[in-house]
């Protein structure tokens, strides 16, 4: 049976890896958690990040027909529609962004989303296989740091997305609306129950202290003694420590035009009648302050 060639792609200013997963034989292609180059600065897009994965695959004689999506990103843009657009690819992700999508549709007053799932051309099931070529694929449910997260397996290899980081660094945040960190926990315990040879590779990296270069390819063998995991932490005591944690950290930067875009598929919300796109920032007053809005 064919075995994944698998390329990785980091992208520092998100600290994002995407991957190019191909079957050697036939040339069939996926690539996972693409990034689109975004400026929040000065609010324009590139794509030197998928034009870099697309050239790859053209050396390499590879045809990528999924653009995979492990969850709806908080973090940065997708990238999946310049695939789709190059190269037909189709875009999937886990069936739960439904849940996401009726949740963030109000945030955002999102009028044009429909909730149903269908800016995406396939919603995975849990336990649902498809072909790369003469790759057998299957999707794996992982919820927990959103309710549709999904890990896709593919031969010995595990894409996590945001579940578990390098076992040196711990696990993802949980306090996204719909996370939960006992979802969370169980999530993970799934992926620490496959085969200690497993490979695991992660959606982010972010160098732990005292670790000199970005990794992103580890063992599920390894992962048993994540930093957040070791020594038999019991379910209650990982959900305080998440918590707790999650208490303290702030909102990724990109949040905002993140989610607006990756719950529509990477799709950005429609042009104006001048022409040009705009993500809504939603604003509130904090508590007892609700009087500066209406100045």
């Amino acid at each position: 049976m064919s075995k994944p060639v698998i390329e990785a792609f980091f992208d520092q200013p998100t600290y994002t890896i995407s991957y190019l997963v191909a079957d050697p034989e036939t040339g069939e292609a996926a690539v996972i958690d693409p990034v689109l180059d975004y400026d929040h600065k000065g609010g324009t897009v590139d794509t030197r990040s998928v034009e870099a994965i697309l050239a790859r695959a053209n050396e390499k004689g590879y045809r990528i027909v999924w653009a995979l999506e492990t969850h709806a990103h908080a973090d940065h843009l997708s990238g999946a529609p310049f695939f789709k657009a190059k190269t037909g690819a189709r875009i999937g992700i886990g069936e739960n962004i439904v849940k996401v999508q009726t949740i963030f549709r109000p945030v955002f007053n999102a009028t044009d989303l429909k909730t149903d799932g269908s800016d995406f051309d396939h919603l995975f099931k849990d336990g649902e296989t498809f072909k790369i070529g003469n790759l057998t694929a299957e999707v794996m449910h992982t919820p927990g740091h959103t309710p549709a997260d999904i890990s896709y397996r593919i031969d010995d290899a595990v894409f996590v997305g945001d579940t578990i980081f390098m076992p040196d660094y711990g696990t993802a945040r949980a306090d996204f609306p719909g996370g939960d960190a006992h979802q969370l926990f169980n999530s993970i315990h799934k992926l620490l129950a496959l085969p200690d040879e497993t490979r695991l590779f992660m959606c982010h990296d972010y160098k732990a202290p005292g670790r000199d270069e970005y990794a992103w390819e580890t063992t599920v063998a390894a992962e048993k003694q994540n930093v957040h995991l070791k020594d038999g932490v019991t379910e209650d005591a990982f959900v305080n420590m998440r918590q707790a944690r999650d208490a303290t950290l702030a909102a990724p930067v990109l949040l905002l035009p993140s989610i607006q875009v990756n719950i529509r598929a990477g799709r950005f919300p429609k042009a104006e009648h001048n022409g040009v796109h705009y993500l809504v920032v939603p604003v509130k007053a904090k508590k007892g302050k609700e009087d500066i809005l209406a100045a």
